[in-house]
């Protein structure tokens, strides 16, 4: 991975994060990408050897806080934790998440509960929780993780989809409350990237296939395709942006 550029439009060395998910995936790359631009991360997730391998693997400010987030009721514990590491976060990214994949007729209430509290409640309380130190720096960075689920509907997705729904609405609920003390709050919006998420996916060559060729570009995600959209909504030069869901899905939104 490059270093970031020294443009100050997206300089944030020396800021510090907080990257939820930041074990595999999206999440771990989001996190890679922070800290070649000089930021202080701290990894979470509940895979504490994943982590720490991760961290090691970085000459740069990298800590970590093992917590399963989707037991909410150690949220408030994970959240000091993560303050003792490097102090507040000026910039969380919510990339942590869940998709069952069951069928409409199969939701059982503990998986619909365990999808709606990861993907969507947990991101909102980490923010709430951060936000206050944010608004006495001046400066907050909130990056959410959305979804094509967030526009259309995919088979055995129901749950997911609504949770990532939600993301989208909260995302714009967030910047109407916190915007205005200099805090944005921006959601990406991921096509199919080959992750741990969705592994049954392209473990289905065919359906990888059709997905590539839906999109414009006619190829499907490579992680390297996150890093420039990160970096734009954790920087000055999205300073003017807020509130917005963006698809980094190689127009598979626009067919």
């Amino acid at each position: 991975m490059q270093n970031a550029t020294h443009n100050p439009l997206f300089d944030i060395s020396g800021k510090t994060a907080c990257v939820t998910g930041a074990s595999a995936g999206l999440g771990r790359r989001s996190a890679d990408v922070l800290l070649a631009a000089g930021v202080r991360v701290v990894g979470v997730a509940r895979r504490g050897d994943a982590l720490a391998e991760w961290a090691e693997a970085h000459p740069g400010p990298a800590g970590f806080v093992e917590a399963d987030l989707s037991d909410r009721s150690g949220l408030d514990q994970t959240v000091e934790a993560v303050k003792a590491v490097f102090g507040s976060p000026d910039i969380l990214i919510n990339a942590a998440g869940i998709n069952t994949r069951q069928a409409a007729d199969d939701v059982t209430a503990e998986n619909w509960d365990l999808t709606l509290d990861l993907n969507l409640s947990v991101p909102f309380f980490l923010a709430q929780a951060f936000v206050p130190a944010m608004k006495q720096n001046g400066f907050g960075r909130i990056v959410n993780f959305a979804s094509l689920q967030s526009f259309r509907a995919f088979p055995g997705g129901i749950a997911y989809g609504a949770s990532k729904g939600g993301v989208s609405q909260m995302t714009r609920a967030m910047a109407e409350a916190w915007s205005s003390f200099g805090i944005t709050a921006n959601a990406l919006a991921p096509g199919f990237f080959r992750t741990e998420l969705t592994a049954p996916v392209f473990d289905d060559p065919d359906r990888a296939a059709r997905n590539a060729a839906q999109t414009c570009i006619g190829r499907n995600g490579e992680p390297e395709d996150i890093d420039g959209p990160v970096l734009f909504f954790c920087s000055p030069a999205s300073s003017y942006v807020t509130g917005q869901v963006l698809s980094v899905d190689g127009g598979y939104t626009a067919k």
